[in-house]
């Protein structure tokens, strides 16, 4: 009768244990460490820019709000973007890195809250009666023991936030991970579209080739029928097929960059190298440049590649707590529940229960030096992350400003270049004209036709400098990493 009134206080005092370590646990709340705090920027008030540009950078809106599909106007353009979003291997290694740092942030977060386990045994023996150990006369060689519990492994209440600091830290780094596969995708929407417009400005470059190719080639046998009447001089003939062979040359080196840039751009789109289908040709082609560059305090929340290095000093400001925790007693607490019998069929009863609680404080007393270096390494990390992310601010100011003039300055010269092209054009138109009235010979023929050549072609390079000019600035403001139904601009 006496172990039956025990049988309730036991549990009573069981609970009570229990209830008391939930108490300290849910209220360990004495975290030691640095909070986080985003760290002062020098944020200029404006973009630095050529001068023309400068009157449209105070406004809210930016081009790099607008999301790669409302940027550039191509169809083909967008089929190609979207089976690089879905097919790049870099993306889906950039991807795979995120769900590596979400599982390990999940795993750190694991150690917030005990791991229990249950652990049952069912053990069988016998003893040989015929063996050098006997059981005695009526006692039954075969025995049985049985034996099911609940096991509460070791678990650290985290009275100072060591825990909280790492799981801080985990989360930081997979958040890290997630603004760096933004950045490998808005890279790779900037890459495509580079090496697109690159393809049909080749594609571009050999028309002219060959519609110079084909205009030598009757001049050619112009001046040849000319030489034959005794009209032009052998001379003549000569600098024709120089012509000829150089926009011949001009068309085979042509057909080799465009055939490589076709294999580039296969790689972006994790195809095997082959040809490609065009869209618009390179003369149409038109970006969305209408829109300001917007306010530079903006590009801090825009640019994934900024949050990718707020996430890491955040990360290394919560090591820096872990660290000083690490020099605070540390509480361990293990336990075990259930039952234990040799005799099955009295498993659940109440005299078979067991049950064990065991909490340990292991205090630091001496460490050779170790605890206060953790310490010292992990400002020192915070330190390097700190300037790092300030760089990198500032480096997110200089490729914007940077891209700016680029673009304004490709406009410029995008214009004479065109000047320059239809000067050229009129001086080839009136070359010929003289030659044909015996005024002057081939060889103001010959030249003028070599210029407009190079004119045209220079043209066309100018024109898709200003068009990459588009592509660099987009890039630069945080612009092409939204998915297509996403929201266009991320909180910060």
């Amino acid at each position: 009768m006496n172990g039956d009134r025990r049988q309730p206080a036991g549990r009573r005092r069981f609970r009570a244990v229990v209830a008391g370590v939930g108490l300290v646990a849910a209220a360990a709340g004495c975290a030691v460490g640095p909070d986080y705090r985003r760290p002062a920027i020098d944020t200029p008030a404006a973009y630095r820019a050529a001068a023309s540009t400068t009157n449209d950078l105070d406004a809210v809106q930016s081009l790099g709000d607008l999301g790669w599909w409302e940027v550039m106007d191509d169809p083909q353009l967008h089929s190609y973007l979207q089976e690089a979003l879905a097919q790049n291997w870099d993306l889906q290694i950039a991807a795979a890195r995120v769900l590596q740092a979400q599982a390990a942030a999940r795993v750190t977060r694991s150690q917030l809250m005990p791991a229990v386990a249950a652990v049952g045994n069912l053990v069988t023996t016998r003893v040989s009666e015929r063996g050098p150990t006997t059981v005695p006369p009526g006692v039954d060689p075969q025995n049985e023991f049985g034996e099911l519990d609940a096991t509460m492994a070791a678990y650290e209440v985290d009275l100072w936030g060591r825990l909280r600091h790492a799981n801080e830290a985990a989360r930081a780094q997979w958040l890290a991970t997630e603004a760096a596969r933004q950045t490998v995708r808005q890279t790779l929407v900037a890459q495509v579209a580079i090496a697109y417009l690159t393809l049909l400005e080749l594609d571009f470059e050999l028309e002219i080739a060959r519609r110079t190719s084909r205009a030598s080639t009757d001049s050619l046998a112009l001046t040849t029928a000319r030489e034959t009447g005794g009209v032009a001089s052998l001379m003549d003939v000569r600098q024709a097929q120089i012509m000829v062979a150089t926009a011949e040359a001009a068309i085979a080196d042509t057909l080799r960059r465009v055939e490589q840039q076709e294999n580039e751009l296969c790689l972006l789109l994790g195809r095997n190298p082959g040809p490609l289908a065009r869209g618009p040709g390179f003369a149409s082609q038109k970006l969305g440049v209408g829109v300001p560059p917007g306010l530079p305090s903006d590009l801090l929340g825009r640019r994934p590649d900024l949050r990718t290095a707020e996430q890491q000093l955040v990360a290394a400001n919560a090591e820096i707590g872990q660290a000083r925790a690490a020099f605070f007693p540390k509480l361990t607490l293990t336990g075990l529940y259930g039952y234990q019998t040799v005799a099955l069929s009295d498993l659940f009863s109440a005299p078979a229960r067991t049950w064990q609680f065991g909490p340990s404080v292991s205090v630091p007393l001496f460490a050779g030096g170790a605890l206060r270096g953790n310490l010292q390494l992990a400002r020192a990390r915070f330190d390097e992350a700190l300037a790092h992310y300030r760089r990198t601010v500032q480096n997110a100011f200089r490729e914007v400003s940077d891209s700016l003039i680029a673009y304004e300055r490709a406009r410029e010269f995008r214009a004479r270049q065109e000047a320059r092209t239809a000067a050229h054009r009129g001086a080839a138109e009136l070359a010929r004209v003289r030659y044909e009235g015996g005024v002057t010979s081939y060889l103001e023929v010959l030249y003028n036709e070599q210029e407009l050549f190079a004119a045209e072609l220079g043209l066309a390079q100018a024109r898709l400098r200003e068009l990459l000019g588009v592509v660099s600035l987009y890039r630069a403001l945080g612009g092409g990493w939204q998915p297509k139904d996403s929201s266009p601009a991320p909180p910060p």
